[in-house]
């Protein structure tokens, strides 16, 4: 029978906490202009807290430079959660560029057209 983890949810919590403070310092510690105005839409941590994914979207720039700029920096980051964090592990970070919003704006585009051009045939 699998052993139930001690502390219910504890993976959540931290990758919620690791997403609060990366968008801290991001903002405040990374000067790379490739970065550009970076958004995290959400971070997995993986079961033994060794990696985590953190998934960003772009509002301005070149989503690839971001990533590129971002994975970059990524040890930078990693010791500064590490100040943050009260955690034996801080997981090393892989960034990931989410393309969901931009799936989202096409989807819309599409339903829009669809409606008007049936519209236009009644």
């Amino acid at each position: 029978m699998p052993r139930k983890s001690s502390v219910p949810n504890r993976g959540y919590r931290i990758a919620d906490q690791i997403q609060r403070d990366l968008s801290e310092l991001i903002a405040r510690e990374l000067k790379d202009p490739r970065v550009g105005m970076v958004t995290l839409q959400g971070v997995e941590v993986s079961p033994d807290y060794a990696h985590a994914k953190v998934f960003f979207s772009v509002l301005t720039g070149d989503p690839l430079a971001a990533q590129e700029a971002l994975n970059h920096a990524a040890g930078h980051l990693r010791n500064h959660l590490f100040k943050r964090l009260h955690i034996h592990t801080v997981p090393t970070l892989h960034f990931v560029y989410d393309r969901t919003t931009e799936r989202a704006a096409d989807m819309n585009a599409l339903i829009a057209k669809a409606v008007s051009s049936r519209a236009k045939e009644d």
